[in-house]
């Protein structure tokens, strides 16, 4: 396993990660949910990536519930959380929002579903206009001071947002965010390569990506339609389904299979070395269903060094 720095902090987290959304509570109960985090465990990874509004909080607590019965020393493993939608119905004060008092009381709450004392990142999970960003930073800052959180970040915010969140921790004397978790894959590719360009360069901020696989799109495992037992099967999941019988889309990434049966690897792992190329991702955060398919994706450490600059461009050129 590569570990790289967050962002420009001291911390190092495995270039491949584990996350729980859609999979904790919905497809794996803790049994299953041990096996995939000890076989990415197996793999060395140390990134684990959850959300208050994973499951409605049930995500965080099976996550809790599995380390303190795997019993890893804490100080082997990086865990981090989000906090912006909110699990407490329509309450103006504590959905959707990044105000103090809500974000105070949700990080009390996460760490109350985990069992622990403190997580190692809490991301705004999203920004919030209607705040001033003075107070989000404000409480942010002070969560890290109080020892609940080692670091801030964001996610899906844009390069202004975070300039802004930054300059004003830096005049401040507050602890800045320091990494975003941002949606980053072969097809989705602006945010992070263009908008984010300058901000990475002038201050070294990290990513800790999600969606690698564009939801498992990049997998080809979609191209004879929808499994049964994939998450584009489950109730609620009924957008992720019409993207997955996008023809033009499948189409267009059967062009990636003879690279991947040429550097003798699966289509996913193509997708994941991939992502791992660009300076700005820290961590890649990988999901699964079953042990098994976390084996698989962790293979894709063995994948990256073949992905040469000619064989991006080639990838990048089949996809149009």
């Amino acid at each position: 396993m590569e570990y790289r720095r967050l962002g420009n902090t001291g911390m190092k987290v495995s270039v491949l990660g584990f996350g729980s959304w859609v999979t904790f509570d919905n497809q794996l109960d803790n049994s299953l949910a041990l096996e995939c985090m000890q076989a990415a465990h197996d793999a060395g990874c140390n990134f684990f990536d959850n959300a208050e509004a994973y499951a409605g909080g049930r995500s965080e607590q099976i996550m809790g519930e599995v380390l303190r019965e795997l019993g890893w020393p804490r100080w082997s493993y990086v865990v981090t959380t989000k906090l912006f939608w909110g699990i407490h119905g329509s309450d103006p004060n504590m959905r959707n929002t990044l105000n103090r008092k809500y974000l105070m009381q949700g990080i009390d709450a996460s760490l109350e579903r985990f069992g622990l004392d403190f997580v190692d990142v809490v991301y705004c999970h999203r920004a919030d206009p209607d705040t001033p960003m003075e107070e989000t930073v404000w409480a942010m800052s002070d969560m890290v001071t109080a020892g609940k959180a080692t670091y801030w970040g964001t996610s899906e915010w844009n390069a202004d947002e975070i300039r802004h969140a930054i300059d004003i921790a830096e005049r401040h004397h507050l602890h800045k965010p320091v990494t975003e978790q941002s949606q980053y894959n072969l097809l989705e590719r602006d945010k992070v390569e263009r908008e984010y360009a300058r901000l990475h360069a002038e201050t070294g901020y990290g990513n800790t990506i999600w969606s690698p696989l564009a939801s498992g799109l990049l997998t080809g495992k979609y191209k004879d339609g929808i499994p049964e037992d994939s998450r584009a099967s489950l109730d609620g999941y009924g957008w992720l389904g019409e993207r997955m019988s996008d023809e033009e889309a499948l189409a267009s990434i059967e062009q990636l299979r003879p690279i991947a049966d040429r550097l003798g690897c699966s289509m996913a792992q193509l997708a994941l070395a991939w992502c791992t190329k660009h300076p700005m991702v820290s961590s890649v955060i990988t999901g699964a269903s079953r042990p098994s398919q976390v084996v698989e994706n962790m293979a894709a450490l063995d994948v990256i060094p073949a992905l040469t600059d000619e064989v991006k461009e080639e990838m990048e050129a089949a996809l149009g």
